[in-house]
């Protein structure tokens, strides 16, 4: 299987390496500033799972799976946003 493109599900952005998030302590976290797409949403801190990841562009919030697009995904879903890249682009 290809590797992911990672993606915002909500307005395409594209984390960079560079991109971090925090392991919310308001939501039961520990602080920790990582790169979320480099453990699958897992905090090398202190384990935390995080099903949900917020876009550093658009502030919004989906589901942390929804943000993996494969390239070889035949699903209506993975259809759409193909198309929907190919008009914006």
């Amino acid at each position: 299987m290809a590797e992911p493109r990672i993606y915002c599900p909500k307005c395409k952005w594209r984390p960079s390496h560079a991109s971090r998030w925090i392991c919310s302590q308001r939501m039961g976290g520990c602080g920790h500033v990582w790169n979320t797409f480099l453990t699958g949403g897992l905090c090398p801190s202190c384990g935390c799972v995080w099903e949900i990841t917020a876009c550093l562009s658009c502030r919004q919030f989906s589901l942390h799976k929804e943000w993996y697009h494969y390239p070889d995904d035949d699903t209506p879903a993975a259809r759409q946003v193909e198309k929907t890249e190919v008009v914006d682009a």
